[in-house]
């Protein structure tokens, strides 16, 4: 699935972890997406996440394809974590 990541930021505390929002248009959908990303560094090292219609709400069929894509390949997850993770500041980074 092609995806063009329209707005991203994070956040990270000790409380609370990593915090990440991710915007995103993917193609041939009429709906841009919203992606909610959480890695609290205290419970470990898996990502937690939701989706959600940024704006407006569309199809079912539509935000179902997109969380298949999401589950289905890494490569894409990542680049979501990627887009959020390089708005920390530099000494923040780590999220490996």
């Amino acid at each position: 699935m092609n995806i063009t990541i329209t707005h991203a930021a994070m956040t990270h505390d000790k409380e609370n972890g990593y915090r990440g929002i991710v915007q995103f248009d993917a193609e041939g959908h009429k709906h841009p997406y919203e992606v909610t990303l959480q890695l609290n560094s205290i419970r470990g090292t898996t990502w937690d996440y939701s989706l959600r219609f940024a704006k407006d709400p569309g199809s079912e069929e539509e935000i179902n394809q997109v969380e298949a894509a999401i589950e289905q390949d890494d490569d894409l997850f990542d680049s979501l974590i990627d887009a959020a993770a390089q708005t920390l500041p530099e000494e923040e980074e780590e999220l490996s």
